[in-house]
């Protein structure tokens, strides 16, 4: 028996998925690698840049703070922010939100330049 695909015949009966697997993913029915995956993408990175700048300003973070962080993206995210500049405490940090990766950070006050561009939010961690 011949199939038809969009006007062409087919030597065989194409296997039809009820429910995309991405679609089953995002409904909590996902594969253990699926899982990890996804907590490897939420996890906040610090670029190589960002580390150094941390190390040389003597900025530390702690558990807490780090989360904060983290919850500041996350608010960025859900509005649909691409390139942010956390303030939180005295520091700011530039983030990219769909990497959720921290691009750099500096003291604010430090008697550095206090200009940033190319962000397109503000967020006040808290």
């Amino acid at each position: 028996m011949a199939q038809f695909i969009n006007g062409v015949q087919v030597p065989f009966v194409p296997i039809v998925q009820k429910e995309a697997p991405a679609q089953k993913a995002k409904e909590g029915g996902g594969t253990q690698f699926d899982n990890v995956f996804r907590k490897e993408l939420d996890k906040l990175k610090f670029s190589n840049h960002a580390s150094r700048r941390l190390e040389s300003r003597n900025i530390e973070l702690s558990e807490k703070e780090l989360l904060k962080l983290n919850n500041a993206i996350g608010k960025a995210e859900a509005k649909g922010a691409k390139d942010s500049l956390v303030m939180m405490n005295d520091t700011a940090f530039i983030v990219n939100v769909p990497n959720r990766t921290v691009v750099t950070a500096m003291p604010v006050g430090g008697g550095e330049e206090n200009v940033f561009t190319n962000i397109d939010s503000v967020i006040f961690a808290q």
